[in-house]
């Protein structure tokens, strides 16, 4: 046989054994993958790889070696799961950079880190000053985990007493010109309803659309193959006044439900420009101008 041949049915036998092994290891992203799952990694690769070209290597060695290794790395795996001091013992544990804003020099030289690695870690998360951070955790994947003193973090709604509406995942229900029907159907939503909603963004038929998705309040994002048909789609003139007015009752809304004195002020006095720019607008959005 030529060694070509030999070679490339060698190689096609390693990628299907590689493949699935890689299945049997599991999902885990790579952002996730601790310096152990990272190394074992790159040797498994290896060996698949010397096992493709290496013609002198017994098929059945490689093989072997690949199970093994694979073997290990379940048991190890499955052992990190059932014992938290096995776990620590093959991963180690999360350590404390800094602490109530001050830092830990002992842990930064133990995980031979410099300032700069730190500073790196903590600008990635947004933390551009020391006194800023209330405290900084290395995580065993090598990521730094970041806490801002309250006075630094973000406002939210809850931090001033507003009710939110409750937001869901969105769902692909066109990809690549196919209909998920069957999701369509979860949703509740019907073929007749996508259909009009595709074609008030330009698109004739289902077999038109690249991707849609539809969103937790319903509305319809379309991508179109032709993008241009999307642009020259007819043009109907937006109620622009009522889509404000509806913003203006949505603000006077949140003004009633909070209960922080200056964002119900602020709120109110937003409603009141509001109306005032609607007035001003409104003779320029009658029929003909």
């Amino acid at each position: 046989m030529p060694d070509y041949i030999e070679v490339a049915l060698r190689a096609i036998f390693s990628f299907i054994v590689l493949f699935t092994l890689a299945r049997i290891l599991g999902k885990k992203q790579i952002s996730h993958l601790t310096f152990f799952d990272y190394v074992v990694g790159i040797v498994i690769g290896d060996m698949a790889s010397t096992m493709a070209i290496e013609t002198e290597m017994k098929i059945t060695n490689g093989l072997i070696g690949l199970v093994v290794y694979t073997l290990f790395s379940v048991i190890l795996a499955y052992g990190a799961i059932k014992s938290f001091k096995f776990r620590d013992l093959v991963e180690s544990s999360p350590s404390i950079l800094v602490k109530n804003g001050n830092i830990l020099e002992k842990n930064l030289f133990k995980h031979k880190m410099t300032y700069d690695d730190l500073m790196n870690g903590l600008r990635e998360k947004d933390a551009f000053k020391l006194d800023e951070v209330e405290m900084a955790i290395l995580e065993t994947n090598g990521q730094i985990s970041v806490l801002k003193k309250p006075e630094y973090q973000s406002l939210t709604p809850s931090d001033i007493g507003l009710s939110m509406e409750e937001d869901h995942a969105p769902s692909l229900i066109i990809i690549d010109g196919t209909l998920l029907l069957k999701r369509l159907n979860y949703l509740n939503y019907s073929e007749d309803w996508l259909l009009s909603e595709i074609k008030k963004q330009g698109a004739n038929k289902i077999e038109d659309v690249f991707l849609a998705q539809i969103n937790s309040d319903g509305s319809v994002y379309v991508d179109l193959y032709q993008d241009e048909k999307k642009n020259q789609q007819e043009k109907r003139k937006p109620d622009i006044a009522a889509k404000l007015r509806r913003v203006q009752a949505d603000i006077e809304s949140i003004a009633s439900q909070t209960k922080d004195k200056n964002a119900k002020k602020m709120y109110f006095n937003q409603s009141k420009e509001l109306e005032s720019m609607i007035k001003k607008i409104n003779p320029y959005l009658s029929e003909g101008v």
